[in-house]
Parts: C-alpha cells; sequence; structure tokens
C-alpha cells in the first residue's frame, strides 16, 4: 500500500480532531491486529508499516501540524517519516514494543550491538554571540570506546562467541494460544541481552563493557541568529554503544544571556529610547546600541510618544536564510517630568499661553525651555 495516496487520518480511522490518546488507542488496536509475527496475511507488513509511519507523524505535534497544513509534503525525509527504509521495521518494531513488550529495540532483535546512550550538553552564550555566531570548545565526560579491546569487549587475542541460547539472533520467541489464535512472544535473549553473542573472556581494562569513561574535547560552531533553547545535534559524538554498538548523538542546548537594553523576538531587536518633551519637540540625535556597535539616530522636531523608528538590517540574521536579516526597532517615549522647579513651571505655563504646541512660538522660547529641562 502507498501511504502518500491515503490521508493519515483515514489509515488510523480517527477523525482529524482527534486527541492524542485517541490516536494512541487506535494505533494500538491496529497494530495488534497487523503486526506480522501475529498476522501472517501477505499484506500485514505493508500494512503494518503504513499504520506506524501514520502514527509517528500524528503523534508528534510539530510534524502532525506540518502535515495538517501542507500534506505529506510537509512531512516527508522529516526525521524518520515516509522515504526512510524498512529493514525489518526499522523503527516501527520500536513503537509496537513500547505497546505490547518484546525486544528491548529493533537492533536487539536482530542480533546487533545496542547503540549507545544520547548526552546533552548545556551551553551559555552571550547575546552578541547569538547573534553573530561562534565557535566554542567544550569539555565532557563520557563513556568511550575501550582502547585496549577497540570496543569489542573481549580480551585481546580472544573473540565474542555465538550465543549458543539464540544462534546469534538475539531473541527468542515463545509461541502461546489465546482466545484471539496463536501468538507469537519475540523477546531479547536473556543469556546475551539481544547481542546474539556472549563474551567468554572479558577485557580487563573494561570489564567486558567495550566502554571506559574518559574526557573529551570538542569545538562546536553556533549558527549566527540561534536563540534560547535550540539545539545543535552533534551525530555519532554521544556514548560508544557497549561491545562495538554505535554511539549515541550529542545535543548542545544553547541558553542566551540577556542584553541589558535590546529585546529581541525572533529575527527583530527593540530598543527603548527615553527622550525628553524639549528633545522631542526641538529635535536630537541619540546614541542607540546595536550588536555592531553604538549607532547615532536621529529623533526629528516634533516627535510624538510611541514613534517607531525602524533600522534596516541591525535586527537577528536568519538561521535559514543566509544573508537575510531582521531589523532593530527603536520604540521612542517622550518622558514627562514628575517634577518642576518654578522656572521651569514658569515657561511651560507661557508657552501654552502662547498658544501651546503652536508652531508659531519662537525658536529662543524654545531654546529657553529646553535649557530649564535640562535636556
Amino acid at each position: 500500500m502507498a501511504t502518500t495516496e491515503r490521508d493519515l487520518y483515514e489509515v488510523l480511522g480517527v477523525e482529524r480532531g482527534a486527541n492524542d490518546a485517541a490516536i494512541k488507542r487506535a494505533y494500538r488496536k491496529l497494530a495488534q491486529q497487523w503486526h506480522p509475527d501475529v498476522n501472517k496475511d501477505p499484506e500485514a507488513p505493508a500494512r503494518f508499516k503504513e499504520l506506524s509511519e501514520a502514527y509517528q507523524i500524528l503523534s508528534d505535534p510539530e510534524r502532525r501540524q506540518r502535515y495538517d497544513t501542507f500534506g505529506r509534503a510537509g512531512v516527508d525525509g522529516a526525521g524518520g517519516g515516509a522515504g526512510t527504509g524498512f529493514e525489518g521495521f526499522g523503527g516501527f518494531g520500536d513503537i509496537f514494543d513500547a505497546f505490547f513488550g518484546g525486544a528491548a529495540n529493533g537492533a536487539a532483535r536482530r542480533g546487533r550491538p545496542q547503540p549507545g546512550a544520547d548526552l546533552r550538553y548545556d551551553l551559555r552564550i552571550t547575546f552578541e554571540e547569538a547573534v553573530k555566531g561562534v565557535a566554542k570548545e567544550i569539555e565532557f565526560r563520557v563513556l568511550d570506546r575501550c582502547e585496549t579491546c577497540t570496543g569489542t569487549g573481549a580480551k585481546p587475542g580472544t573473540e565474542p562467541v555465538t550465543c549458543p541460547q539464540c544462534q546469534g539472533r538475539g531473541e527468542v520467541r515463545n509461541v502461546r494460544q489465546t482466545m484471539l489464535g496463536q501468538m507469537v512472544n519475540v523477546s531479547a535473549c536473556p543469556r546475551c541481552q539481544g547481542e546474539g553473542r556472549i563474551i567468554e573472556t572479558p577485557c580487563e581494562t573494561c570489564k567486558g563493557d567495550g566502554r571506559t569513561e574518559r574526557k573529551r574535547t570538542l569545538q562546536v560552531s553556533i549558527p549566527a541568529g540561534i536563540d534560547e533553547g535550540h539545539q545543535i545535534r552533534l551525530t555519532n559524538e554521544g556514548e560508544a554503544g557497549p561491545r562495538g554498538g554505535p554511539p549515541g548523538s550529542l545535543y548542545v542546548a544553547v541558553h542566551v544571556t540577556e542584553h541589558p537594553s535590546l529585546k529581541r523576538d525572533g529575527t527583530e531587536l527593540y530598543f527603548q529610547a527615553q527622550v525628553s518633551i524639549a528633545q522631542a519637540a526641538l529635535g536630537t540625535t541619540i546614541l542607540v546600541p546595536t550588536v555592531d556597535g553604538g549607532e547615532e539616530v536621529e529623533i526629528k522636531p516634533g516627535t510624538q510618544p510611541d514613534t517607531e523608528i525602524r533600522l534596516r538590517g541591525k535586527g537577528v540574521p536568519h538561521l535559514r536564510r543566509a544573508g537575510s536579516r531582521g531589523d532593530l526597532h527603536v520604540l521612542v517615549d517622550v518622558v514627562v517630568p514628575t517634577k518642576l522647579s518654578k522656572k521651569q513651571r514658569d515657561l511651560l505655563e507661557a508657552f501654552a499661553a502662547e498658544g501651546g504646541e503652536s508652531t508659531h512660538a519662537s525658536s529662543g522660547f524654545f531654546d529657553k525651555v529646553r535649557d530649564a529641562l535640562g535636556s
């Protein structure tokens, strides 16, 4: 069956507005019905794959939203959906195992060494580094491949041998009769823990695990425009798998220090500029902080409160659009003094008597107001 031709909600038999619990129940029921270990129908493997693909997408909120918006074009090729291989059911067997038990994971069921764990590293960078990008050296401890046995777990000069209980398959099968018919329960071999091999003479350095703890140093490239909470995945930089298993990934979680005066919203930056009444009326030049250094900005005569001045291209670079950058928004706040000296009050009262904000007031009078208000 071609999953690209069927609606994923139709595949699971649920409505488009179905919640997560309904989607999970539907998948559980259908997967139990169509799992190839249970159903000997020639179409069972393809049907089970189709169900698992649909569940993988619709159970992930982000991928489900992309699917609802763009259809299969929004999820194909993104993180294990359609377009991935179907060797031995791949990750789809893992989903079934999570519901119904069985082998620890797909790798174990095929008699392969288990992969290493993923790691997380929390990295703090400055606001400017997040905007401009930076290379950082990180240091952490990790279970890495044992140099003595090169990761096999066996003492040098010896080799792991095939597990006699599962004959190298890494799994054992138990058949039982139920009201639904014959059920086959597949689980990891208890003797070799699903690896298909056992070590008769363990390495003295790693005690047969194939790994030892050590310090690792890496250079991590932080792209310009990264934001708080973003993660960078470094494939194969996590823990090594036991006894020659493939390594996991390292996820670098980025934390950005706040800027003292600039606020960020995606690719846009905002600065609150405070000017006096006299500066707003007469006009002035202020110094605005940017990630590239201070920049002089003109406040035109007669500027009103909440005026916005946009500095094009002075914001944050787009992560996925090279050469594109947001803007810096200068928000003008006209500060009204809460206390006035007698001289200031007299001048403002005289200004009001001359016609308030009339443009016919003399420039000399405005100069006196500006001087009196300390602009």
